[in-house]
């Protein structure tokens, strides 16, 4: 084991000693890793752990990208995406509570262009929970977790966080944008994003709001996790994007409007929460017609990044033309 990092564990914690650790997972094109430890005597302090959870950054000898994308502007990408984190955990993320849940951070240490994130094992607190396909009712708290999120970082500041949120926004994947052979898309493609970007209603979004990043207690409550990407946008691409993680085809269309009328009134219980001075249904009026941009945004990337993506089917494609056919009918207006 690392024995600095043992000691800042004991330190910490106050643990007395610490266990070999667990590996979780590594993490994308072999930047580090996410591991469990298990801590012996720090239940006697006055920080009752018995295991936390550490993400450790650090630069793999050659970066091995799963679909081939191993540039400098791919490996500056993720060491923000890291300090994003960072900042993430020490200045924001003691704002959420019960309602939008996410491990506490016991703390953070950066060296360079490497980052250790010391995190509350969400296990160990009952969301010892995942999912690779999820019922809707699994959805629904998932959403309700988005709702609340972004209802309670309503016009916030994002300063240290991305300008923009979500990891395919334009001014970092010129790459995926040339890559494209969808000339009508690619050409649409800065208003799609304009749209989202001039809407005057701006929260923060997670910016990776796929299933896997979100942890199940039996109760039915769901924590969130991997905020490399948070940052100032529309709501509506975590909701397109978490529902794209979650559904093929036919689904998509089957339960697109429920899941987004479920979304706003939960929405609008939260700002009602949070920020009663706001009116939810006037942001609803701004966001809902946004979804099928948000959807189309990403499917932009996608098309561009990975042109066989089990993700480019034929619901992605139809709302995609709709927002393509809207956009050719505005410049005509």
């Amino acid at each position: 084991m690392n024995t600095q990092l043992e000691n800042l564990l004991s330190e910490l914690t106050c643990a007395t000693s610490v266990d070999a650790p667990e590996l979780l997972q590594s993490l994308w094109s072999g930047y580090g890793s996410i591991s469990r430890y298990n801590l012996i005597g720090a239940e006697s302090s006055g920080l009752p752990l018995e295991s936390v959870v550490v993400k450790e950054v650090r630069l793999p000898d050659t970066a091995h990208h799963p679909r081939g994308w191993n540039t400098d502007r791919s490996h500056q990408r993720k060491i923000r995406s890291y300090q994003v984190e960072s900042t993430w955990y020490r200045d924001f993320s003691q704002a959420c509570d019960e309602h939008c849940r996410v491990p506490r951070c016991y703390g953070l240490e950066a060296n360079g262009e490497e980052f250790l994130m010391i995190l509350e094992d969400l296990d160990a607190s009952c969301f010892n929970e995942r999912r690779s396909d999820a019922t809707l009712d699994e959805m629904k708290a998932c959403l309700s977790w988005l709702a609340h999120f972004h209802a309670r970082f309503m016009g916030h500041h994002s300063a240290g966080l991305w300008d923009e949120g979500c990891y395919w926004h334009l001014s970092t994947r010129p790459d995926e944008l040339e890559a494209l052979e969808d000339a009508a898309l690619k050409r649409a493609a800065p208003l799609i994003e304009a749209k989202l970007i001039e809407c005057p209603y701006q929260t923060l979004v997670h910016g990776d709001a796929k299933l896997a990043n979100f942890c199940f207690a039996s109760d039915g409550r769901v924590a969130a996790v991997d905020f490399q990407y948070v940052g100032r946008g529309c709501g509506m691409k975590d909701v397109a994007y978490f529902i794209g993680s979650c559904f093929d085809e036919e689904e998509c269309t089957q339960h697109e409007q429920a899941l987004l009328n479920y979304y706003f009134e939960a929405f609008s219980q939260a700002i009602s929460r949070y920020q009663p001075s706001l009116d939810a249904k006037t942001i609803e009026h701004c966001w809902r017609p946004l979804f099928k941009f948000a959807w189309a945004d990403f499917h932009r990337f996608l098309k561009g990044w990975s042109p066989g993506h089990w993700k480019l089917h034929g619901y992605s494609e139809r709302v995609t033309r709709e927002v393509l056919a809207e956009l050719e009918l505005g410049k005509q207006k």
